[in-house]
């Protein structure tokens, strides 16, 4: 899981659905170009072109927009900006293992699920150097609900997890790190000075967290 700070929704968005009258009424399903574009273009840009629950790069061809709360249940929130991240997947295709948005598809449990935007919700997950994910608390219910439910262990994402951490994590640093040189993984890789960070950033800042502890 990797936390979303939204932004602020596209001009062009908030005036379409502006246009509202008596005999028209704005629907995500009536939503086309070149609102459309922009807006998921802009939810690309504030999660700086990562997936809002995996953390893999992501771009406007292979990504689509995700309704956090579906709108099956909440027809109120379809087009609510706060309610809508950009994930993984613009498509599935038969034989490829499906995660996040597309593999949650209309689940949804007040109780056990963690929006991408609550603060702290990285810190609800801890990593293994074999790139698997765990829920950092025992008793966590949500966090364990919410690997499964997005699918956040399977193969694919732990190989690619395990050859970044190991790679970045090898024997020399962990024997010779010190407090510091954590710290300063850990704001390297939680800063992004430019549009798009490198994918699952997150991830290894939050296993230097681990190393420096609770």
């Amino acid at each position: 899981m990797r936390q979303v700070i939204k932004g602020t929704e596209p001009a062009s968005f908030t005036d379409w659905k502006a246009a509202a009258n008596e005999d028209w009424q704005p629907t995500y399903d009536t939503l086309q170009n070149p609102e459309k574009r922009e807006l998921h273009l802009s939810l690309l840009q504030e999660q700086h072109f990562a997936c809002c629950y995996c953390g893999q790069e992501i771009d406007l061809d292979s990504s689509h927009i995700e309704h956090f709360r579906p709108q099956e249940d909440f027809e109120h929130l379809a087009l609510a900006y706060e309610n809508l991240h950009a994930s993984c997947l613009r498509e599935t295709k038969p034989g490829n293992p499906s995660h996040c948005g597309h593999r949650k598809g209309n689940w949804f449990d007040e109780e056990l699920h963690i929006p991408p935007v609550q603060a702290g919700c990285e810190q609800r997950f801890r990593y293994l150097l074999t790139g698997e994910i765990q829920a950092s608390g025992n008793n966590d219910l949500a966090a364990t609900t919410m690997i499964g439910v997005l699918a956040l262990d399977i193969a694919y994402l732990n190989n690619r997890r395990e050859e970044l951490l190991q790679g970045f994590f090898d024997d020399d640093f962990l024997l010779e790190a010190e407090e510091q040189d954590l710290l300063k993984t850990i704001m390297a890789f939680r800063t992004v000075d430019d549009a798009r960070e490198s994918p699952f950033s997150h991830v290894i800042a939050r296993y230097a967290e681990q190393l420096l502890g609770p």
